[in-house]
């Protein structure tokens, strides 16, 4: 299993500015390694947010996305103490799911 996503969100007026920092190796497929073989393909195909179990957020990425991504976005009507939950998948069929409490 990758490891755990690093989710701040924090409250300012009617909304909360939510920060994801995802652990992923992101092969884009066009890579060789030492031997000269191409690395396969490996990426995060889609993401979704969650602000109190409603969608508030649904991407589709591909393999130009870089290593480690990092996403930034509000959640209008977010105030303290509520939750953010997001969820990758990537094209190996692994997903991970992180929450965040909005402080």
């Amino acid at each position: 299993m990758a490891d755990p996503m690093r989710i701040r969100a924090q409250a300012s007026g009617d909304k909360a500015t939510v920060r994801v920092l995802m652990s992923h190796e992101m092969e884009s497929g066009q890579r060789k390694d030492a031997a000269g073989k191409t690395v396969p393909a490996w990426f995060i195909q889609e993401v979704t947010a969650t602000h109190n179990g409603k969608p508030v957020l649904a991407a589709e990425w591909g393999p130009a996305v870089s290593k480690n991504p990092f996403l930034q976005f509000a959640v209008k009507g977010a105030k303290a103490g509520d939750k953010i939950a997001v969820t990758w998948k990537d094209n190996k069929g692994d997903s991970r799911t992180d929450e965040a409490t909005v402080s």
